[in-house]
C-alpha cells in the first residue's frame, strides 16, 4: 500500500473513532432549553456575534423582526448619569415587554454589560429577570466586564480576547466593521 493510501486509511479510522465519540457525546445531550448567552471581553466582535445568531432570523422571516435603538450612544458623550440611568431604565422596560410576548425567541440585549458594570440598572434585578424568562426565550448579553452575576446565571459566557486591532496602529474606526 503507497503512503499516501495508508496515510488516507489512517484519517479515514481516525475520523471514524472522532464520530463515535462525538455522537455518543451528543446522544447523551437531551435537554432543551432557551439559553442566557453572554459575550463579554475586550476583543471586537460581541456584537458582531449576537447579531450572527440573528442572522437566521432575518433569513427565514425578515419581516416580522423588530429593531430597537434604546441607547443614547457611549456615555462619555452624554456626560450626564441621570440621563444615562433614565434611558437604561426605559430600555429595561421595553425589553420586560418584549420578554414577555410568547412569538419572540430571540433577543439581543447589545451592551448591556455596559449599563449594568456603570449601575444604571439593578444588576439583582436584571438577573433575575433574564432567569425567570420563559423557557424557550434565546438571550445575548452583550458588553465588556459582565458582572459575575451576569456569568453565573448564563448557560453560555464567551469572552473576546484582542489579539490585534487596527486602531492600536492609528487606523480609525470603520463604518460597517465597529459602528
Amino acid at each position: 500500500m503507497s503512503a499516501a493510501l495508508e496515510d488516507d486509511a489512517h484519517h479515514k479510522a481516525k475520523m471514524a473513532n472522532r464520530k463515535a465519540v462525538q455522537d455518543a457525546k451528543v446522544g447523551t445531550k437531551n435537554v432543551e432549553k432557551g439559553l442566557l448567552i453572554v459575550h463579554t471581553g475586550k476583543g471586537k466582535g460581541k456584537s458582531t456575534a449576537a447579531f450572527g445568531l440573528m442572522r437566521t432570523a432575518v433569513e427565514r422571516v425578515g419581516d416580522q423582526v423588530e429593531w430597537y435603538t434604546l441607547g443614547e450612544g457611549f456615555t462619555w458623550e452624554t456626560q450626564d448619569r441621570a440621563r444615562d440611568v433614565e434611558a437604561a431604565e426605559r430600555a429595561w422596560v421595553k425589553t420586560a415587554e418584549l420578554m414577555a410576548n410568547p412569538a419572540i425567541r430571540l433577543i439581543v440585549l447589545d451592551e448591556l454589560n455596559i449599563a449594568l458594570r456603570y449601575d444604571h440598572l439593578d444588576i439583582a434585578k436584571i438577573v433575575a429577570a433574564l432567569q425567570a424568562r420563559r423557557s424557550d426565550l434565546h438571550i445575548v448579553v452583550t458588553g465588556r466586564n459582565a458582572k459575575p452575576e451576569m456569568i453565573e446565571a448564563a448557560d453560555l459566557v464567551t469572552e473576546m480576547t484582542p489579539v490585534k486591532h487596527h486602531f492600536a496602529a492609528g487606523v480609525k474606526a470603520q463604518e460597517g466593521i465597529e459602528f
